[in-house]
């Protein structure tokens, strides 16, 4: 434990027990009772008022708290990093006068709002003992720092008998910053709590432009920008998981921000469950943002000595430019989110049997499509839906999760030890969370489901969600997957998730915030019986996408999309906060059974490439020239797998007609950039590719790389001129950024993979 800078802090012991994201304290040390009159024991540690500021500092950020005894805490700074700040300084910057027509003493902003303050923008929690006690006024009791780059500020409201501890930290790494507030009820009655975000942060007042992301299912993570307005943005998703059509992040950005420059700031809720999203801009010009979960009536009720935990808010900021933004999220959720577990070996090249064969599971087919993977580069095997009980379409059979001997007369055994032995490993897929009502699972226990009374389920894809705060569902599902994994040489789960939760009611009461827990602890629990098992986050694509589930998953499937002009626009979308490692890309085929748009086989590849990459498609119906270009394809991949996979990544500015995204390595000794014509440009000529990141002292080998051979639509052209599509030319990386290179003319539906290698 360090002290804070320019403070002490009192120190207090605390024990928690976690269950299903409650907290129940089981020991702690006595606080004082009262604020102002602090005991003998504790008189000469109590913080000054002159010193009663935090600042933590990280990177090219800086975080500046006022944490002064006795008042409300609130932030006071938060941007670009200050060389030598002096918190009282900065505070005296911002001093407000009256204004007429309002207060004549204007109430202060403070991290979590609360009601009782008379502040008159957004509050960040609600709560109330039946009807009562509902004006919650929280004040500095204690402060502490375990680090330099931690704070956690503990505040009581004796009054309404709640205590609230803010846990603030500043990555050294990636100058994220993470935030969680904690809700304990000192109170003798039950505290019914119907908001509480991770926390509320000021935006600068330079960050007008808003960008929230929207979409659907098989069209997720698109960019939508928000013009500036003076109100509420709002986004509240209800669905039970992170959604497809409501993501929990959002970027505030200067209007002259863009890829490569300019100040951003960048917010993401790490929760899989029900979440509320929101900007106020009020009419002073002040803008706050709030990220927490949502609650159901009734949802969240705290009896004496409860605490809850809010999930955790990641905050980033960058004055240099979207992408670099983007780069800091990425470094966190690579190192301390996953912890850095995905680099300990290379991401395998997949295949997916399911838009090969889908439910029509058959022995010599699936033994001969593993010979083709094998063949064509596939380090990874996953068996789809359509394995177990009667599951021969999607109406029947998940619950029970028992290999069918209908269908497997010999089990699994055989396409394993088949798959394996061609130097592959085995995965499976599993959609542990629902129930089909044709199933024997629901047969015996029909009582297992979530739902509402009085209330018809609604109808989705035949199925029905499992009640996972049952402690004995939980059971079941861990003990079927356990045997299966402990059985059989499965090194991969595909956890799907195939609708959304309508009807979050078990016994009576809400559960959505207890739901997501035990999702997590059965996941957990899975996860530390079998350590070296990987798990993709699969949800109808992208419908369970975030922190949260990948603090404990391994990959996430992007969208159930396989078309690879959608694709192009849903990966640049999720790579504002997702790696490309973590991002499940596959060739699909031919013709895409979602959109039905017919594609070449050189457009797929170019884009699955970037990503974590796979395959989808029946390999024993494709073209041999195709074949021969997909094999060529995961070879040129796994040539640049560990620059796609642990470089920085960038997205460059461009037309609309066009999507260009790279990565560099972190020493700028080699890039690798993608640009792709969507359709057609209204120009006789494309324009010019613009690379930064390279080091503009060196000189690189400039070659395209993707596609071989690489036509123009007339000649001759940029690629004679400088051989690019032979030995390549040398250019130096200060040209590449500022002179740019003219792209060759090409048709629609054309994407051209550049390679960049320092000489």
């Amino acid at each position: 434990m360090r002290a804070c800078p320019g403070l002490t802090a009192r120190v207090r012991v605390v024990k928690f027990e976690f269950n299903n994201g409650i907290a129940y304290f089981t020991h702690f040390a006595l606080l004082r009772e009262d604020a102002k009159t602090p005991s003998k024991m504790t008189r000469e540690n109590t913080m000054s008022d002159a010193n009663a500021y935090v600042t933590l500092s990280a990177g090219e950020t800086s975080l500046i708290l006022d944490c002064r005894h006795g008042a409300r805490p609130s932030v006071l700074y938060w941007g670009a990093r200050l060389m030598a700040p002096d918190p009282e300084h900065v505070a005296l910057m911002t001093t407000r006068q009256h204004a007429p027509g309002s207060a004549s003493v204007e109430a202060a902003p403070s991290l979590l709002n609360a009601p009782g303050s008379g502040f008159g923008g957004p509050s960040g929690f609600a709560a109330h003992r039946s009807g009562q006690a509902w004006a919650s006024l929280f004040k500095v009791q204690d402060v502490r720092c375990p680090d330099d780059h931690a704070v956690e500020i503990v505040c009581v409201d004796e009054t309404a008998q709640i205590r609230a501890i803010h846990t603030l930290g500043l990555d050294p790494d990636s100058s994220i910053l993470t935030c969680q507030t904690a809700i304990e009820n000192l109170g003798d009655s039950e505290l019914a709590i119907d908001w509480c975000c991770a926390i509320t942060l000021p935006l600068d007042p330079r960050a007008t432009r808003l960008m929230g992301f929207t979409g659907r299912w098989a069209n997720e993570f698109q960019r939508e920008e928000i013009t500036p307005f003076t109100g509420s943005y709002v986004r509240e998703n209800t669905r039970g998981r992170t959604s497809h059509d409501s993501f929990p992040g959002l970027i505030a950005a200067a209007p002259e921000t863009h890829e490569q420059g300019g100040m951003c700031f960048g917010f993401h809720l790490g929760w899989s469950g029900n979440h509320r999203v929101r900007v106020d801009r009020l009419n002073d010009g002040r803008a706050f943002a709030q990220l927490g979960e949502y609650f159901f009536p009734g949802e969240m009720i705290l009896a004496p000595g409860e605490v809850y935990r809010s999930p955790r808010l990641y905050a980033g900021f960058s004055g240099s430019g979207l992408s670099a933004l983007s780069q800091d999220f990425h470094r966190h959720l690579r190192q301390s989110v996953m912890q850095g577990r995905l680099q300990t070996r290379p991401r395998p090249i997949h295949y997916n049997t399911w838009e090969a064969v889908y439910f029509d599971h058959d022995a010599d087919i699936l033994f001969k499509l593993a010979d083709r993977a094998a063949d064509m580069g596939a380090e990874r095997y996953i068996l789809d839906d359509g394995w177990f009980g009667a599951r021969r379409s999607d109406r029947a059979g998940l619950g029970d999760w028992f290999v069918s001997d209908e269908v497997y007369p010999e089990g699994l055994g055989p396409l394993i030890d088949h798959v394996t032995g061609l130097g592959m490993e085995f995965g499976l897929w599993f959609e542990p969370e629902m129930v089909n009502p044709d199933s024997d699972l629901f047969r015996q226990h029909p009582d297992w489901i979530l739902q509402v009374d009085g209330v018809e389920q609604v109808p989705s894809r035949h199925q029905y969600v499992l009640d996972l705060t049952r402690q004995e569902v939980c059971d079941y599902l861990f003990e079927c997957l356990n045997r299966l994994l402990s059985d059989h040489a499965i090194f991969y789960i595909k956890w799907d998730m195939n609708r959304d939760i309508h009807h979050p009611g078990s016994q009576g009461r809400a559960v959505g915030h207890r739901q997501t827990h035990a999702l997590y602890t059965l996941i957990d629990r899975l996860r530390a019986a079998h350590p070296d098992v990987e798990i993709e986050s699969c949800s109808s694509g992208g419908g369970r996408a975030d922190y949260g589930i990948l603090e404990r998953t391994d990959r996430i499937w992007t969208s159930d999309s396989n078309d690879a002009l959608d694709r192009q626009m849903i990966q640049r979308g999720a790579s504002h906060f997702f790696p490309l490692d973590v991002m499940g890309a596959h060739v699909g085929p031919a013709r895409c059974h979602i959109t039905g748009r017919r594609l070449s086989m050189k457009l797929r590849v170019a884009t699955a490439l970037f990503g974590h990459m796979g395959m989808e498609l029946n390999l024993l119906e494709e073209r041999a020239a195709d074949l021969e270009t997909l094999k060529a394809g995961i070879a040129l991949h796994k040539r640049h797998r560990d620059l796609i996979h642990t470089g920085d990544l960038i997205r460059l500015d461009t037309p609309q007609h066009v999507n260009s995204i790279g990565v560099v390595a972190p020493d700028q000794a080699q890039a690798l950039v993608s640009w792709c014509n969507l359709t057609g440009h209204r120009e006789t000529l494309p324009g010019r590719l613009y690379v930064p990141a390279l080091d503009p002292e060196r000189v690189y080998r400039t070659r395209i790389v993707w596609p071989d051979p690489v036509r123009s639509v007339s000649q001759p052209s940029v690629l004679d001129a400088l051989s690019l599509d032979e030995d390549g030319a040398v250019l130096s990386g200060e040209a590449l950024a500022n002179v740019g290179l003219q792209v060759p003319l090409l048709l629609p539906e054309t994407c051209l993979i550049y390679h960049f290698e320092a000489v």
